[in-house]
């Protein structure tokens, strides 16, 4: 049957057991309409503004996730996997993970020693950590030079241990970190700095491609001042300061702010909370040209940091990257409340073969309106 419009098949190495990709047996037009119609019911008051999901060719929705966290046991042998209730359903070859991600398994299954107090695998790129639900250091003396020599040859440049006795939902501590091998941090596809805990998209030509629709809509220039909220390791950063704006970036991770400061040296990157930081954005801003950036975790923004948007901040304009439908059209919905308009409702297939599905909302101020007509771009 034709790729775009009949059922899939389960791909070589894909799990049955595993819950992880919901539309792994459908096609590409089959999950993307469903993806459109769970946004059209969950973004109802601007279906109007909704625009069709971007997505990728056939190929690249598989092998694309080159960044993971998986649970890890000793049953015989080592097993990577995901959790069903509590049972870990082992994924050695699984066809979404990309081959770096494969590679470096294979060789951690091989050499890792049995007693070793692994509980969690998680891996950024090209840096790994192994996550141990202990204070005590193991034993490190399983990890030899031919093993190194593997771990390179798979694509790794960094492999970290986290001491971790309380590893669960909350994956990473501040303390307990210690460079088992090679280098502490990478550069990603598009040569941004990044270490082992930093988030990354994980379909990077589409976020270029939502960074190129907000830049667009944004339209900053020398006379603007920019705010980023959750900025992460500094990409979005970097396409402001490209522009002559200033720019202000604020981000929890510390990691990730170390990362955004080399990345984006140009810009000023705040630690912390976005609502904690609410009394440095207001000092910092001054102009009256003002522009905004959000890309938020799945929980949203604060509702400090929405009041402080709509009471204080006003913005001009304002790009919001979310993968959460749910908390965004929460968020939309106060936005309003205070004279924005949604102006388009932009779908990203960041995740193919799962229900997940990005948003990028362009929104206008009221008072701005009369002047996008003459200047701003048009989305339909």
């Amino acid at each position: 049957m034709n790729a775009l419009s009949g059922p899939a098949q389960l791909a070589d190495g894909c799990e049955l057991r595993c819950r992880g990709c919901a539309h792994r047996e459908q096609s590409l037009s089959q999950s993307l309409e469903r993806k459109i119609g769970w946004l059209h019911r969950r973004l109802e008051p601007w279906s109007e503004r909704l625009q069709p999901v971007r997505s990728v060719i056939e190929e690249r929705r598989w092998a694309y996730r080159d960044r993971v966290r998986l649970g890890a046991e000793w049953s015989g042998d080592w097993r990577f996997g995901t959790r069903a209730r509590d049972e870990l359903v082992p994924i050695p070859r699984c066809p979404v993970h990309s081959p770096r991600v494969n590679r470096t398994l294979s060789c951690l299954a091989r050499h890792l020693p049995p007693g070793f107090p692994l509980a969690f695998y998680v891996q950024a790129g090209a840096q790994a950590t192994l996550v141990a639900k202990t204070r005590q250091l193991p034993p490190l003396d399983w990890l030899s030079e031919s093993g190194q020599a593997e771990l390179a040859a798979a694509g790794l440049e960094g492999l970290w241990l986290h001491l971790h006795p309380a590893a669960g939902k909350r994956m990473f501590a501040r303390s307990g970190w210690r460079l088992l091998w090679g280098q502490p941090r990478s550069r990603d596809a598009g040569g941004l700095l990044h270490g082992p805990q930093s988030f990354q998209q994980a379909m990077p030509e589409l976020y270029q491609a939502s960074l190129d629709e907000a830049e667009r809509f944004l339209m900053p220039s020398p006379a603007d001042r920019v705010v980023d909220l959750c900025c992460g390791i500094g990409a979005s950063l970097v396409r402001w300061l490209r522009s002559g704006a200033e720019v202000a970036g604020v981000e929890l991770n510390g990691e990730a702010v170390e990362c955004a400061r080399e990345n984006a040296p140009g810009a000023m990157v705040l630690r912390g909370k976005c609502a904690h930081r609410l009394p440095q954005l207001e000092a910092w801003v001054g102009a009256p040209n003002r522009l905004l950036y959000v890309n938020p975790p799945r929980t949203g923004l604060e509702p400090q940091v929405l009041e402080w948007i709509g009471a204080s901040y006003r913005p001009r304009r304002m790009a919001y990257l979310s993968c959460s439908a749910g908390t965004l059209r929460r968020d939309l919905e106060r936005l309003c409340g205070f004279g924005c308009t949604v102006e388009a409702l932009l779908p990203f297939d960041f995740f193919p073969q799962t229900r997940h599905v990005e948003v990028l909302s362009l929104l206008l101020l009221a008072e701005s309106r009369s002047l996008s007509s003459r200047t701003g771009p048009s989305h339909p």
